[in-house]
């Protein structure tokens, strides 16, 4: 079938989106495939998508400075916030899009617990209210999506806690519009319980 009108079926058959969008990419993903970062990016503004993170998976931030241009290419049409090594900036304007690099929930939630130890929280007062006001990232993605077939990160693990999970075995480099439309598909016929 032509790509082009399945395409088109499955954004006629989508009417549930989520709202946050979360992609979880290896350090290799980015080698192999820099530009799919905005393209993909640009695949979520386009049906309307309201937020999306990328965490790119490295032991070493700087790894990834070579392909920076590509990544920043994203604020040309939506708000660009990169973390990344000593690295954090905004660009542009329009739809939020949040690119982590590097980063371990792990160590985000290892430090809340030293920021409310800093500022001298009662250990009878923590929330999950307080939590989230010391974290670092404060995105809750309505769908997480992991291309390629290895594991998910630890990244986001408080934040992505009811969040649905998509594996798909198509590689990052060829991941397409139409294996983005069925992971939004998916999503739309899930039916989300929040943990309970």
């Amino acid at each position: 079938m032509i790509y082009w009108l399945y395409e088109k079926l499955l954004l006629r058959m989508l009417t549930l989106f989520p709202e946050h969008l979360c992609f979880m990419i290896t350090e290799q993903d980015m080698i192999d495939a820099p530009e799919k970062i905005a393209e993909v990016s640009g695949w979520c503004r386009e049906v309307g998508i309201r937020g999306v993170t990328f965490h790119i998976s490295t032991r070493d931030a700087a790894r990834i400075e070579p392909f920076l241009p590509f990544i920043c290419r994203i604020a040309d049409f939506a708000r660009l916030e990169l973390h990344g090594g000593n690295r954090d900036e905004v660009l542009g304007e329009g739809m939020p899009v949040l690119v982590a690099i590097g980063h371990s929930g792990r160590e985000e939630i290892t430090g809340c617990i030293r920021g409310m130890a800093r500022d001298g929280i009662d250990p009878d007062t923590v929330d999950e209210g307080l939590i989230d006001s010391y974290l670092t990232f404060r995105y809750t993605p309505d769908l997480v999506v992991k291309t390629g077939g290895s594991h998910l990160t630890d990244f986001l693990i408080w934040q992505s806690v009811y969040s649905e999970l998509f594996f798909s075995d198509v590689n990052w480099r060829l991941f397409r519009k139409v294996d983005f439309l069925r992971a939004l598909r998916d999503y739309q016929f899930r039916k989300r319980r929040f943990g309970s």
